[in-house]
């Protein structure tokens, strides 16, 4: 795959992709592996959150579906949702509010009767040439949203999860490697790593399992709303593959993860990176 030069303004839209991610809306094929749960996912309008989305519909799950403001494309999503024969719940807003996190949560309990997966997936990036060009609100909204909103999520549905439950974050390729250009994203991406790492341990004896997902360079609306033309048209292609992911490419790890076939799998990061390794 290569794709041409192209930008757009943050956060970025899946419709003017070109060509579009895919998500699996027209190849993933559920099993019935996670039939009766009940899952909430961050930045599921698009990219990996949709393709996740998608899957766990499949797969026998009902999903909210938390976004910032993309509506056509949170309503497309919650359309495979609802195709696939399950409940899907809309919740736009900003992650970097704490009282939004628990927004999140509350809505999850009362729409869908409880949590059994949470996917903390939604991701805020912007390339930088150099320290000085980072300005001091855009690091402090990048931790808020990458990291701190995973800590207020489960900090919110830590009292309606049960044994059983599974949750996952979105870590990166470069929370060991980093782009120095995406040096406050890198940050929270190995901080993520870290925290997962540390609830896993929390809640072990609790019986909730907490493993990252670590993607390499995935074709999704950060790409052209983050980086230069000129770098979007070379994105993935200096990885063993070749080339990006697609965001279908990560589903199968976010549905083993949060089934009960891996109930034995807990502070773990997966590597999906197209051959670039993790430590």
């Amino acid at each position: 795959m290569s794709q041409p030069p192209q930008h757009q303004e943050p956060p970025g839209t899946q419709s003017e992709m070109e060509p579009r991610p895919d998500c699996g809306e027209q190849s993933y094929v559920g099993h019935g592996r996670l039939e009766g749960k009940r899952a909430v996912i961050t930045g599921a309008d698009s990219g990996i959150g949709r393709a996740v989305a998608i899957a766990y519909a499949r797969e026998g799950a009902d999903v909210l579906i938390s976004y910032l403001d993309e509506h056509e494309d949170a309503s497309d999503t919650a359309r495979y949702v609802e195709e696939a024969g399950r409940r899907a719940v809309l919740v736009s807003g900003d992650l970097s509010s704490p009282e939004h996190c628990r927004s999140v949560i509350a809505t999850a309990v009362h729409e869908l009767g409880g949590i059994d997966v949470l996917v903390n997936n939604a991701a805020y990036q912007m390339t930088r040439e150099s320290l000085e060009d980072v300005p001091d609100e855009e690091w402090d909204h990048t931790i808020a949203t990458n990291l701190s909103a995973m800590f207020h999520l489960c900090k919110a549905a830590s009292p309606h999860l049960g044994s059983g439950s599974s949750v996952i974050g979105s870590s990166s390729v470069n929370s060991d490697n980093p782009n120095p250009t995406l040096a406050p994203y890198a940050a929270t991406k190995a901080a993520i790593a870290n925290f997962t790492a540390s609830l896993a341990q929390l809640w072990g004896e609790r019986g909730i399992r907490v493993n990252s997902v670590a993607p390499g360079p995935v074709w999704t609306p950060l790409i052209p709303s983050t980086m230069e033309p000129d770098k979007v048209a070379e994105f993935g292609s200096n990885t063993p593959l070749g080339r990006p992911g697609q965001p279908v490419e990560l589903a199968p790890v976010y549905v083993m993860l949060a089934s009960d076939e891996a109930g034995y799998v807990s502070g773990a990061r997966v590597a999906v990176t197209g051959g670039r390794p993790i430590l």
